[in-house]
């Protein structure tokens, strides 16, 4: 499935996403009552938000008489792909190992976590295509 620009999603979009990730598809009311003790929004702003998120092409819908029924277009790991992508390049040079240190010295990452971290490398270096080693040059100059 090819990715729609999702970097720039907001924090409501993002609520709003979780909502229909949980339920498969829904509609402005059953977003509107989701999210109804967290946010406090109209039911309005939810259905202007969707319209949005449709036009974006993260959502996409069809109508059941006069309700229109969305559900998302994007997968929650796209999602998170493409916005830790994006925060990624514009706060490291686009250098993940950069972000990664950056939360480590921040002490972001526990000592727990930081162990399941080191298996997930070990795991990704056992699985990594093994490159060749650059042939030796041959002796410059030789007649």
């Amino acid at each position: 499935m090819a990715m729609p620009k999702t970097t720039q999603l907001g924090d409501l979009q993002l609520a709003i996403l979780q909502v229909l990730w949980e339920l498969g598809e829904g509609t402005v009311t059953d977003v509107y009552q989701a999210l109804l003790a967290e946010r406090g929004l109209a039911p309005t702003t939810i259905a202007t938000m969707l319209k949005k998120m449709d036009e974006k092409g993260v959502v996409e819908h069809h109508a059941e008489g006069r309700r229109f029924i969305y559900r998302p277009t994007v997968t929650r790991e796209q999602v998170r792909r493409s916005m830790v992508a994006d925060l990624t390049e514009r706060l490291f040079g686009g250098d993940p190992a950069a972000l990664v240190a950056h939360l480590i010295s921040r002490n972001e990452i526990r000592a727990e976590e930081l162990t399941a971290l080191e298996r997930q490398i070990a795991e990704a270096r056992s699985t990594e295509p093994k490159t060749a080693e650059p042939k030796a040059r041959k002796k410059e100059g030789k007649r």
